[in-house]
């Protein structure tokens, strides 16, 4: 008993406590401080101070041994190292020279170079702060539209939470112990059909405003391949991680580690400084720690929702209901969306999986799917206000142009997320086929 409260039936604790979190969230709580505290109140409530406290105590340490936890410091670290070994100027400037001819093509370039970096990086705020230095300029210098430059930016980074590598994949699959190597890899069509899906809305807007957008001309075709071996190490990155995976002859986190001594290799033989080198590591180790700090204190809770019976009970209401499963999931992906208003991606992940995921299974969708879909979700949650955490990124780097201008500039964006999500759950195969080819 706490509080002196001494209440009975384990359901209706989870239920308070879940209430409290959320309150505690939306009050601007950390999610890892308000997770951990209601997770540890409510299992002193439900099995007294020392059983709580060993199963508090024996979380870190049980989570950070884990092996497949190990490949996030590698796929951060490739991210970081790649920026300072100026591979990312290199990809914005050979995207720029090989699609600036086309409509909106400083834009369509800055989606899919935020891709090929996203596929070396796996960090969506990373992503957006490098390419609002980088990409944000030369669109200005060109005559773009304020909230079309950065909005293309906010939502451009947003690629690296699908395209392998992946944190919040890994994070998932973690939690719902489902094979790590399967889920990248079932992100990286999906992660393509969006970048495909924001370019079409790009070259869109641009027809219909081409002073927003004007077209980049001008470069022969030998500029064009010249600026081919600048971005070779991102490609090389790319095989290794894809083909480790895919041909299981590495694990993620050795194909992870592969990458980062190829990126590190490059960044020697480019001359990067040692201190661009050190601050990558200390980047990467202060991502790192941040992110396992915040498996650490969602974890506790989880450990509560256990013993209180809430996701078990959740699952029984659901599969129970008169409704087509489809209508439900839609549903499920609506309370998410208003979630991401609040909440971060991590975290809201963190803290709604062990209660939805079994539910989910329960309705017969497949694991891989789902997590892809849930995952495109947190992507929509990085670009809606009022939290729109890629959006506070891009404002933070360009104060020039106003948060209201960045939110203006994700409208359309937005509309592309609706569309990608809309696909993803009419015609599965894209995310299972990759997975499914590897079985």
């Amino acid at each position: 008993m706490i509080f002196g409260i001494g209440f009975n039936d384990p359901f209706l604790v989870g239920i308070i406590a879940l209430g409290l979190l959320l309150l505690l969230t939306f009050a601007g709580v950390r999610v890892v401080f308000a997770a951990a505290i209601v997770g540890l109140v409510g299992l002193v409530e439900l099995l007294g101070w020392a059983p709580a406290a060993g199963i508090v105590g024996t979380v870190p340490h049980a989570k950070s041994s884990t092996y497949a936890l190990s490949v996030l410091p590698m796929f951060i670290f490739i991210g970081f190292m790649a920026f300072h070994a100026g591979m990312t100027q290199q990809l914005f400037d050979a995207a720029r020279k090989w699609l600036g001819w086309m409509p909106g093509g400083l834009a369509v370039a800055t989606v899919f170079a935020t891709a090929g970096f996203a596929a070396v990086s796996g960090a969506s705020t990373a992503t957006s702060a490098v390419f609002a230095r980088v990409a944000i300029p030369e669109m200005l210098r060109y005559g773009y539209d304020k909230k079309l430059a950065a909005g293309v930016v906010a939502a451009g980074g947003t690629l690296a939470t699908l395209i392998p590598p992946s944190a919040i994949i890994v994070i998932y699959a973690i939690i719902v112990e489902e094979s790590v190597g399967k889920l990248l890899l079932a992100g990286f069509l999906p992660g393509l059909v969006s970048a495909l899906i924001y370019a079409g809305i790009i070259i869109v807007w641009a027809m219909v405003r081409p002073t927003d957008a004007p077209s980049v001309s001008g470069y022969s075709w030998k500029e064009r391949f010249e600026s081919l071996p600048g971005v070779s190490p991102i490609f090389i990155v790319i095989f290794i991680i894809i083909s480790a995976i895919y041909g299981g002859w590495a694990t993620p986190t050795e194909a992870g580690a592969l990458g980062a001594a190829v990126v590190f290799l490059v960044a020697l033989l480019r001359g990067t400084s040692l201190k661009d080198i050190k601050g990558s590591l200390m980047e990467s180790a202060r991502l790192t720690v941040m992110i396992f700090s915040l498996i650490w204190g969602v974890l506790i809770f989880v450990r509560f929702l256990g013993f209180s019976g809430v996701p078990e009970a959740f699952t029984a209401w659901i599969v129970q209901l008169d409704t087509h499963p489809m209508v439900i999931m839609i549903c499920i992906l609506l309370a998410y969306a208003v979630l991401g208003m609040f909440m971060d991606a991590i975290g809201m992940l963190l803290l709604t999986l062990p209660v939805v995921y079994p539910a989910v299974i329960a309705l017969g969708f497949d694991s891989i799917w789902f997590g892809i879909i849930v995952v495109k979700m947190a992507e929509v949650c990085l670009i809606t206000p009022p939290i729109g955490l890629n959006c506070f990124v891009v404002n933070g780097v360009r104060p020039d142009i106003s948060l209201g201008q960045v939110f203006r500039g994700i409208a359309l964006f937005f509309v592309a997320d609706v569309i990608t999500i809309a696909v993803l759950l009419a015609f599965p195969e894209i995310v299972t086929w990759l997975p499914d080819l590897m079985s």
